[in-house]
Parts: structure tokens; sequence; C-alpha cells
């Protein structure tokens, strides 16, 4: 079976330039980081070097005259973070380490991510020895605000979909839809510039914003005229830049997602409201509620693939599973439970070491759908990392144990598992397991 794998650079690279809102110089430094890093900015001209990583939880809330997407920790900012995102999401990088001697990611002097994409490039992307971790789209996503929409859509793949509309005769109506791969991305959004409407351009400025914007590093509009030293590279240039920075603002995931995006008039505030609802959907308590109506494996079904049997069978049901990438699984807690006669009196309290064999029996059944004779196999444990335990299980609890596949070498397996009870985490750990001939 062929297995997407995550990527990274071979070796280290850097762009320097302007930033589009700062004016000021500064060098962006591309580093190769280890499977399942994801993507990190390191302020290097800040004591302590703090870290920002591109995750939902550190976009910052948006307001409409920002004119650009930010991520924030700790008190730690990092500007202008669209072009760059969606170069790295583009040329299908899953984990860089990214060093700026200032708060804002430096644009190339066109206006475009040709610059940023040429850079990346130049360290030369790499596969890893891990399975790419996407963020599916399992169920229908809209966003809504007044005459801008947006819609995420189940799909294999990733589908954008913009629909621009304005006023200004020069820009008027334009529609897109684009199937994203490295290739579509290099040579048909990558080359869109930053576009302004004339009238705007004072106010930004009034604002503090595009201190270091020129009409070499922007189109700039005015009524039926472009003001820019050079013309539109596409008949429909405003609506791919658009494209670019709508697949930047949904990086902010902080992986690859899967799903067919559908937006009319969208800007950055929007894309980052859809981007923290797909997230929600994914990782949230919504999605798990929804799981909670499906069944990818009945009891019958686990029992054929796992040999434990009562009192040691530990799982109900198998929810869904995504053949070498993440399984998760779900376990009713009853009174009836054996270990609660003495543990403890009075007081039933699941031990924790048996929420990590229950989990490790979801993930079992993961790594036994790795090979061809399941039924002549068991998974031994091999080492339990980093547990931590949150609250007490007791009687009553519906454990979801969501699990995911870091690496499988041979017959050894990493996997990173989490438990929850009506959403909250409950326990969490790192397994690691191997696969042995009964």
């Amino acid at each position: 079976m062929n297995v997407d794998r995550q990527k990274t650079l071979e070796r280290e690279s850097q762009f320097q330039g302007r930033g589009l809102h700062t004016g000021e110089d500064i060098t962006a430094r591309f580093l190769p980081a280890p499977p399942d890093t994801g993507v990190v900015f390191i302020r290097t001209d800040l004591p302590g070097q703090p870290h920002v990583k591109v995750c939902p939880q550190n976009a910052l809330p948006h307001h409409r005259e920002m004119r650009q997407t930010v991520l924030a920790a700790k008190g730690v900012e990092i500007h202008t973070v669209e072009h760059l995102l969606a170069s790295i999401t583009g040329l299908d990088i899953d984990n860089l380490y990214v060093e700026l001697n200032g708060s804002e990611v430096p644009e190339p002097e066109d206006g475009s991510a040709l610059g940023l994409v040429k850079s990346l490039r130049a360290g030369g992307i790499v596969e890893q020895d891990s399975p790419r971790r996407y963020v599916e789209i399992h169920q229908t996503t809209t966003v809504e605000d007044g005459a801008v929409s947006l819609v995420g859509l189940p799909y294999d793949g990733l589908r954008l979909s913009y629909t621009l509309q304005y006023e200004n005769p020069t820009i008027g109506t334009q529609h897109m839809t684009m199937e994203i791969t490295p290739e579509v991305y290099e040579h048909e959004i990558a080359p869109a510039r930053t576009f302004a409407l004339f009238e705007e351009v004072e106010k930004l400025r009034s604002l503090g914003l595009i201190k270091g914007g020129t009409l070499r590093n922007a189109v700039v509009v005015k009524g039926d005229e472009i003001l820019s030293e050079e013309p539109l590279r596409f008949s429909n240039e405003f609506v791919r830049h658009k494209m670019l920075d709508l697949l930047g603002d949904l990086f902010l995931l902080g992986r690859p997602l899967k799903g067919h995006i559908i937006a009319v008039r969208s800007g950055h505030a929007t894309n980052m409201k859809l981007a923290r609802k797909i997230w929600e959907s994914f990782e949230g308590p919504a999605f798990y509620d929804g799981l909670r109506k499906k069944t990818h494996f009945d009891i019958a079904a686990v029992t054929r693939i796992m040999p434990h049997r009562y009192p040691f069978l530990l799982v109900d049901r198998i929810l869904y599973l995504e053949e070498r990438e993440r399984v998760i699984g779900l376990k009713n807690v009853t009174i009836n439970e054996p270990f609660f006669q003495g543990h403890f009196t009075g007081h039933p309290v699941m031990p924790a070491v048996l929420i990590i064999e229950a989990m490790a029996q979801v993930g079992g059944v993961l790594l036994l759908h790795t090979v061809d004779d399941p039924d002549g196999k068991l998974v031994y444990f091999m080492g339990i990392d980093n547990a931590k335990f949150r609250r007490p299980v007791q009687p009553g609890d519906q454990l979801i144990f969501d699990l995911r596949m870091v690496r499988l070498k041979s017959r050894i397996c990493k996997m990173t598992g989490r438990c929850l009870v009506d959403g909250q985490l409950v326990a969490e750990a790192d397994l690691l397991s191997s696969i042995v001939d009964r």
C-alpha cells in the first residue's frame, strides 16, 4: 500500500526581504525538522528565542483592518504568515523550523509567493519515515458573514473554489476552482500578487500598515487602471491571489487538509473562522459525538481481531479506523466491571493502568491491520512514555480512545494516544508496541 510520507527540507535555506507591513529588512531561515514537529517559528531577535507553533490555538483573532494573518503565543507575535504558510503546504512540506530576526515574515519583492517557493525548493524537499497526518473534513462546515460565505465539504484531496466580487470594473467578478498539488501551486497560484484598491492605500497607511508596500510589490488598482509597474500576470490574477491567501489561512490547522473549500468573497477573518470550525469538528467534542452514532467494528468484529476475552477485553466498539494512520475506539465503563470490587470499596475508580491497557487494545486493532495474517499475531507492549492522568474514571463514563500511528518500522510501532470523557481529556500516553507470532 502506498502511504503518503511527511516531508521536510534536506538542508537549510533562507530568504531575505522586507516586511510588507513593518517595512523592516528581515531574514527567514528555513531549517529541517523531525517528523510530527509541524511548522514552528523561532524569533531569534528576542531573548530566549521563543517558539511559536502553527496551530489553531495560536492564530490571533482577526479584524478586517489587519489585512494579514498573525500567530501569537505567550505575548510573542509573528505577522503576515499567510504567503509562507501557503507555500509550505502548497509544496507538501509538513515539518519546518522558520527562524526570523524580526516580527514579520519577509515578502518577495514582486508581491507574489514565488521567491518563497524558490527558497524552500533550494533546501531540497525530502520524505521522512512517518505517514502524513491530515485534517479531514467529515461533515459540511460553514461560515457566513453578510455577503461572505465559506463551505467545507468532505473530499479525498484538497480542492479550492473561490468567487471574488468587487464593484471595481477592473477586478469585477472572478471565479476559479483548482485541485491543489505542488505543481499547481507553484505555477498557477504562487505567481499571483498582492493587490489593493488605490482608495484603500491611505487608510492602510494611517493604520500603520503597508510600510513596505510599493508599486513593485503590489498590484494597485485605480478605477479601470493598473498603477503597478508590471502588467497583470493572469487575466484573473486577483482571484488567484485570494486563493493563495485562503490556502495559507487554512494551514493554520498545522497539518495538510483534505476537503473541498468553496469560498465567496472571503478574507483572512472568515478564512480563520472556517479553519477553527474545521478543527473543532475534527478534534473537538462535536466530532466524537458524531462518531458515537457510527460503528466501524462492533464487538463481534473486535473479538475476531483481538485475542483478549473477559474480563480483560476492554474495547466495546471501534468507531473509526484509517489504516496506518488513526483509530478511535469506545469503552463503556459500568459498575459491573470486576476491578471495581476492590478499587476502591465504596469509591469505585478505574485503575489508571487499565485505562492505558484499554488504550493499547484500541491501538492494537490499528496495528494488526498492518499485517496480512492478524489471526496469527499478537501485540506486545515494549514501552510507555509521557503517561498523564487528568481525572478519575468512574462507573457511567464512556471512554473514547483516539490513537495515531507515529512510526511503524518492521514490526515495531509507536503511537500517541488520548482518552476522553465527554470531550474532556482524561489520560494520554505514548505507546511502543511490537507485533509477534502467536
